[in-house]
Protein backbone atom coordinates (compact mmCIF):
# COMPACT_ATOMS: atom_id res chain seq x y z
CA UNK A 1 0.00 0.00 0.00
CA UNK A 2 1.39 3.24 -0.98
CA UNK A 3 2.04 5.91 1.20
CA UNK A 4 3.35 9.44 1.47
CA UNK A 5 3.13 11.10 4.87
CA UNK A 6 3.79 14.88 4.61
CA UNK A 7 4.95 16.84 7.98
CA UNK A 8 6.28 20.24 8.42
CA UNK A 9 3.65 22.60 7.64
CA UNK A 10 3.06 25.45 10.10
CA UNK A 11 2.67 29.21 10.74
CA UNK A 12 5.59 31.91 10.10
CA UNK A 13 6.07 35.30 9.26
CA UNK A 14 7.00 36.84 6.07
CA UNK A 15 10.65 35.86 5.23
CA UNK A 16 10.69 32.98 7.45
CA UNK A 17 11.65 29.10 6.57
CA UNK A 18 9.96 25.98 6.88
CA UNK A 19 10.94 22.78 5.77
CA UNK A 20 8.49 20.11 4.64
CA UNK A 21 9.08 16.53 4.04
CA UNK A 22 7.37 13.69 2.52
CA UNK A 23 8.35 10.00 3.79
CA UNK A 24 7.28 7.26 1.28
CA UNK A 25 6.16 4.04 1.84
CA UNK A 26 5.10 0.75 -0.21
CA UNK A 27 6.68 1.39 -3.55
CA UNK A 28 9.90 1.53 -4.92
CA UNK A 29 11.57 5.17 -3.73
CA UNK A 30 14.45 5.44 -6.33
CA UNK A 31 14.09 6.42 -10.02
CA UNK A 32 10.48 7.85 -9.71
CA UNK A 33 9.23 11.55 -9.97
CA UNK A 34 8.44 12.82 -6.67
CA UNK A 35 7.73 16.27 -5.43
CA UNK A 36 5.24 19.06 -4.12
CA UNK A 37 1.88 21.08 -5.19
CA UNK A 38 -0.42 23.66 -3.95
CA UNK A 39 -3.63 24.57 -4.95
CA UNK A 40 -3.38 27.85 -7.44
CA UNK A 41 -5.66 30.32 -9.04
CA UNK A 42 -7.38 28.62 -12.28
CA UNK A 43 -6.08 25.41 -11.64
CA UNK A 44 -6.69 22.66 -9.12
CA UNK A 45 -2.56 22.44 -8.09
CA UNK A 46 0.66 23.86 -9.20
CA UNK A 47 3.56 22.54 -9.29
CA UNK A 48 5.93 24.00 -6.86
CA UNK A 49 8.97 21.82 -7.07
CA UNK A 50 9.60 18.13 -8.15
CA UNK A 51 12.80 15.91 -8.93
CA UNK A 52 13.34 12.87 -10.47
CA UNK A 53 15.16 10.44 -7.39
CA UNK A 54 18.71 9.81 -8.03
CA UNK A 55 18.67 11.08 -11.50
CA UNK A 56 19.52 14.46 -10.62
CA UNK A 57 17.13 16.90 -11.99
CA UNK A 58 15.31 19.07 -10.28
CA UNK A 59 12.19 21.37 -11.57
CA UNK A 60 10.79 24.63 -9.94
CA UNK A 61 8.19 27.03 -10.45
CA UNK A 62 9.34 30.48 -11.25
CA UNK A 63 7.41 31.95 -8.34
CA UNK A 64 9.95 29.89 -6.26
CA UNK A 65 12.95 29.45 -7.59
CA UNK A 66 15.28 31.11 -5.68
CA UNK A 67 13.85 30.40 -2.55
CA UNK A 68 12.63 26.43 -2.00
CA UNK A 69 14.70 23.80 -2.78
CA UNK A 70 13.96 20.16 -2.87
CA UNK A 71 15.88 17.95 -1.63
CA UNK A 72 15.84 13.43 -1.16
CA UNK A 73 16.95 11.74 2.22
CA UNK A 74 17.31 8.53 0.59
CA UNK A 75 18.36 6.67 3.76
CA UNK A 76 14.72 7.78 5.46
CA UNK A 77 12.65 7.63 1.67
CA UNK A 78 12.31 11.23 2.01
CA UNK A 79 12.12 14.39 -0.35
CA UNK A 80 12.43 17.80 1.82
CA UNK A 81 11.64 21.05 0.54
CA UNK A 82 13.21 23.70 2.41
CA UNK A 83 11.48 27.06 1.78
CA UNK A 84 13.01 30.29 2.58
CA UNK A 85 11.99 34.28 2.52
CA UNK A 86 8.62 32.89 2.26
CA UNK A 87 5.76 35.22 0.49
CA UNK A 88 2.05 35.77 2.06
CA UNK A 89 1.23 34.13 -1.13
CA UNK A 90 3.20 31.03 -0.33
CA UNK A 91 0.30 30.24 1.71
CA UNK A 92 -1.43 26.94 1.06
CA UNK A 93 -1.90 23.46 1.29
CA UNK A 94 1.38 21.56 0.11
CA UNK A 95 1.00 17.96 -1.39
CA UNK A 96 3.10 15.41 -1.89
CA UNK A 97 3.18 13.49 -4.74
CA UNK A 98 4.73 10.60 -6.72
CA UNK A 99 4.71 8.15 -9.85
CA UNK A 100 7.12 5.24 -10.65
CA UNK A 101 5.87 5.96 -14.25
CA UNK A 102 6.12 9.76 -14.30
CA UNK A 103 9.40 10.73 -16.97
CA UNK A 104 9.85 13.47 -14.81
CA UNK A 105 10.96 15.99 -17.86
CA UNK A 106 10.52 19.12 -18.40
CA UNK A 107 6.69 18.45 -20.09
CA UNK A 108 5.90 16.35 -17.06
CA UNK A 109 7.50 17.00 -13.64
CA UNK A 110 5.28 20.16 -12.95
CA UNK A 111 1.61 18.71 -14.30
CA UNK A 112 -0.48 17.57 -11.16
CA UNK A 113 -2.26 15.48 -13.44
CA UNK A 114 1.00 13.41 -14.43
CA UNK A 115 1.32 11.70 -11.09
CA UNK A 116 -0.49 8.59 -9.13
CA UNK A 117 0.37 8.79 -5.56
CA UNK A 118 -0.67 11.95 -3.05
CA UNK A 119 -0.47 12.81 0.59
CA UNK A 120 -3.09 14.26 2.56
CA UNK A 121 -1.50 17.96 2.45
CA UNK A 122 0.24 20.09 5.16
CA UNK A 123 -0.82 23.40 5.93
CA UNK A 124 1.50 26.29 5.18
CA UNK A 125 0.63 29.46 6.72
CA UNK A 126 2.72 32.79 5.64
CA UNK A 127 1.32 36.24 7.54
CA UNK A 128 2.28 39.84 6.65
Amino acid sequence: QVQLVESGGGSVQAGGSLRLSCAASGYTYSNNCMGWFRPAPGKEREGVATMFIDGGSTYYADSVKGRFTISQDNAKNTVHLQMNSLKPEDTAIYYCAADPSNPCGVVDALVWTEYKYWGQGTQVTVSS
